[in-house]
């Protein structure tokens, strides 16, 4: 049984409009500007959505949190203004995104896969650094009430119940982390689950505040994601 339940994600930005229109553009996603300056992206569910949120600092680090997207060609995400990025060598492509150079991953499908896969949607999975990757995976599993799949190949994975993407993947880095993730999601869950959560080894980052009526957390490796309180 999960303690919370998967909600959408929230990406930081230094320009929201080049953010909200890259993001849309390789998600299969509608963007929205929103009046505070803001921007949302929203799909056929609640959980397909990807808030783009204003931020003063800049992108310094490879990101520890990072989507892995479907795609036709990589030329399509170059012409979206994406870059390939040097020094990896993977069946995949490692490419960063025009607004911040942040980290994303492109697996090429043939057409044979898009007959079967006609979406417009292109999140395939989550990655996550990790320093201890079975111990995330399996925290993360404990919490989301799903289960966790190693292989022994360095990284681990687990496919929560009702989110939009195949998995949330964690694979073993050598460097710790240092700043905030840009990339992070939300979960929602009962009125004693941040108590819960702190108790399972997370940690408060800021309490719930008149503008904004969630709670902001760290996992027990620091990765920051937010508590909101189910309705109802």
């Amino acid at each position: 049984m999960s303690l919370v339940r998967f909600k959408d994600f929230s990406i930081d930005a230094n320009d929201v409009p080049a953010a909200s229109a890259f993001w849309a553009a390789a998600l299969g996603l509608t963007a929205e500007a929103l009046p505070d300056g803001d921007a949302v992206l929203r799909g056929p569910t609640p959980q397909h959505t990807v808030w783009i949120n204003a931020v003063p600092e800049p992108r310094t680090v490879k990101q520890r949190v990072h989507f892995d997207v479907h795609g036709r060609s990589v030329a399509e995400y170059e012409a979206l203004g994406a870059t390939r990025l040097p020094g990896w060598d993977t069946p995949w492509t490692v490419m960063g995104d025009p607004e911040s150079g942040g980290e994303l991953c492109v697996f090429e499908r043939d057409d044979d896969w898009w007959s079967a896969h006609p979406q417009a949607y292109r999140l395939y999975e989550v990655g996550v650094d990790a320093v201890d990757h079975p111990s995330m995976t399996a925290w993360w599993a404990d919490v989301l009430g799903s289960d966790v799949d190693d292989e022994g190949r360095g990284f681990s994975w687990t496919t929560p119940p009702g989110v939009p993407f195949e998995s949330l993947v964690f694979q073993n880095v050598p460097e710790p982390k240092t700043v905030k993730n840009r990339i992070h999601w939300d979960v929602t869950g009962g009125p004693d689950a941040v108590d819960e959560l702190v108790r399972r080894g997370a940690s408060v980052l800021r309490g719930p505040a008149e503008q904004t009526p969630w709670t902001v957390m760290a996992d027990p490796e620091g990765n920051e994601f937010c508590v909101f309180e189910e309705e109802g």
